[in-house]
């Protein structure tokens, strides 16, 4: 019998996907272009060779590190548990294979294409090498860490799967735990330093992926490795436990399944007089939007993160908090940034996949329903969801930008109280609101298209994130600086005296607001464009089979019908 035999043919099978080859190649472009891009704001800037090539590495390694770090998230969290759904991991327990053989070939299967493009982007990391800046010793590191990364993240979405079956659910505990395990142990030994008033020791820090990598690009005697070596442990422990499990818990036992499918329908729907009454307060309105609000708890991550953040905003504005410590709110924020527009571009896409899987669109259409109703149903839900913790985390957002006001007249080289300072105050307070409102609306509409193009749920959800949040930050990020520098950075140069002239500290909310601009005008454009894929070709997607490109057409008829005998006229006859 072949060694592994669902690894080699998964192997042979991703090989050959188109998805595979372009993915290495979009890899490499959007390195290229993004190491063009550094290059061209680092000579604009004036900086040599050797800071070039240090700040394009940075760069680089940052991006590749999250992208490593949110594999686990996209591919490895519903492998199995969608074979469990649909029913088809049981049969491969009919025969002589053992849980590692499916635990190794889902993870092979799904690691090939991220593999492929670290594959790309090794070489252009190592143009810094020539460029200075970068040491061997420190390239190397920071390459095994990253990998180191993927492998972490991978096994962990592959442990959750073998554990769930819920799409939403798996994804959600995969991203808690992803988050526990990368901040968790660095703030375990943070604060455990700060009571015992000694110098940072880390302990729990050795088991985090993220610290390993922060560890990779410093000098000196460092706890690198024994890192490197506590996560590949934790990293084949998860892995093991997902080979030992997968066989076990493909299956729900009838005694358990009676003993709490009654609670488990209970703490996810509600009792059955708050079905009834959500029934009628919202069916009569849409059914769509009673359909995509039944459950309870679907916005409750949320809520915490919100609430966690509005009491440490709260705390920095009653003095509690020293204001030196206030990255811990922008930390809190980003997490809390990252948790919104992953739920707003998962759940809206989610219906309408499990819609397409199950039928229900089509049952949906044969009702008085039209395509429009059905897509604003599933608009309101989205709101009914997401509209309160939005709204707190705006609040939140502004509050911090005012709590911070002392902040960037230090930065700018300007006393507090200046135009500057107010100017700043207010875009930090304006820009926020408005950009996440654009890209939550923009997240929402365009994941409501992917969920009836895409064939699961994770998929639409990373074709939502790439397309509308990565690809665009990246882009206009460069060009907000770039552009910045092109019009600030003459007027230095041809400064003779040693102070700058008071216009340059205008620079950051120049780069500020031009990357506003650029955002909203992509919201816009994403927002018109999947409204309009909605409501004119809604009907022609719910027709589509999924996992098929194009509408499955009725057979034609090929076989000729013979002519009819020509019989003979009664005038011949007689």
């Amino acid at each position: 019998m072949t060694f592994l035999p669902i690894a080699v043919r998964e192997l042979r099978v991703a090989a050959r996907k188109r998805s595979t080859f372009w993915l290495r190649v979009v890899a490499a472009l959007l390195a290229v272009v993004i190491s063009v891009a550094a290059m061209i704001i680092q000579a604009a800037s004036g900086a040599g060779t050797a800071q070039a090539g240090k700040v394009l590495f940075e760069i680089l390694t940052w991006m590749a590190v999250a992208g490593a770090l949110s594999a686990g998230l996209f591919f490895t969290s519903d492998c199995l548990s969608e074979e469990k759904r649909e029913g088809t991991l049981g049969f491969l327990f009919l025969t002589d294979l053992r849980g590692y053989d499916v635990a190794a070939g889902k993870l092979v299967a799904t690691s090939l294409r991220c593999f492929f493009a670290f594959l790309a982007l090794f070489p252009i990391l190592a143009v810094t090498l020539l460029m200075g800046g970068v040491a061997g010793a420190e390239f190397w590191k920071v390459a095994a860490a990253l990998v180191n990364a993927l492998f972490f993240s991978l096994a962990l979405g592959l442990l959750v799967s073998a554990l769930g079956r819920d799409s939403q659910k798996v994804l959600s505990a995969t991203l808690l735990l992803l988050l526990v395990l990368i901040f968790g142990g660095p703030l375990a030994d943070a604060g455990i330093a700060k009571l015992k008033r000694q110098s940072f020791e880390p302990v729990f820090s050795l088991l985090s992926p993220g610290y390993v990598f922060m560890e990779a690009g410093s000098w000196g005697r460092n706890s690198f490795w024994p890192g490197l070596a506590a996560t590949q442990t934790l990293a084949w422990m998860m892995f093991a436990m997902a080979c030992v499990l997968t066989p076990r818990m493909w299956q729900e036992k009838s005694g358990q399944r009676n003993s709490t499918s009654n609670r488990l329908y209970r703490m996810k729907y509600g009792s059955a007089k708050r079905q009834i009454r959500l029934r009628r307060k919202l069916s009569n309105r849409n059914p769509v939007f009673w359909l995509a609000c039944r459950e309870r708890w679907q916005s409750s991550g949320l809520w915490i993160i919100g609430l966690l953040l509005a009491a440490v905003l709260l705390a920095f504005a009653c003095g509690k908090l020293p204001r030196q410590e206030l990255f811990i709110s922008s930390a809190l924020g980003w997490i809390y940034m990252m948790v919104l527009y992953l739920g707003a571009a998962s759940r809206t896409g989610r219906f309408f996949v499990e819609a397409r899987q199950s039928g229900l669109t089509e049952l949906l259409l044969a009702t008085p329903l039209n395509e429009r109703e059905i897509v604003r149903g599933q608009w309101k839900a989205s709101l009914r969801m997401f509209g309160l913790p939005i709204l707190l985390v705006l609040a939140a957002q502004v509050a911090a930008s005012f709590f911070s006001r002392e902040l960037p007249g230090h930065y700018a080289g300007t006393t507090p109280g200046g135009s500057l300072d107010v100017a700043l105050v207010v875009v930090n307070a304006v820009v926020p609101v408005l950009t996440t409102a654009g890209n939550v609306i923009a997240l929402a509409w365009f994941g409501m298209w992917m969920g009836m193009t895409s064939r699961s749920s994770h998929i639409a959800t990373l074709k939502t994130i790439v397309f509308v949040q990565l690809i665009p930050f990246l882009v206009f990020y460069f060009v907000a600086i770039l552009g910045a520098m092109l019009i600030f950075m003459p007027g230095l140069r041809n400064v003779k005296a040693a102070p700058p002239p008071s216009w340059v500290n205008w620079y950051p909310l120049v780069i500020m607001s031009v990357l506003s601009l650029l955002t909203l005008s992509k919201d816009v454009v994403f927002f018109i464009w999947s409204r309009n894929r909605l409501y004119s070709r809604f009907r022609e997607q719910a027709a589509r089979n999924l996992g098929q490109t194009k509408p499955v057409a009725a057979p034609k008829l090929t076989a000729s019908v013979a002519e009819p005998p020509i019989l003979p006229s009664p005038v011949a006859q007689r």
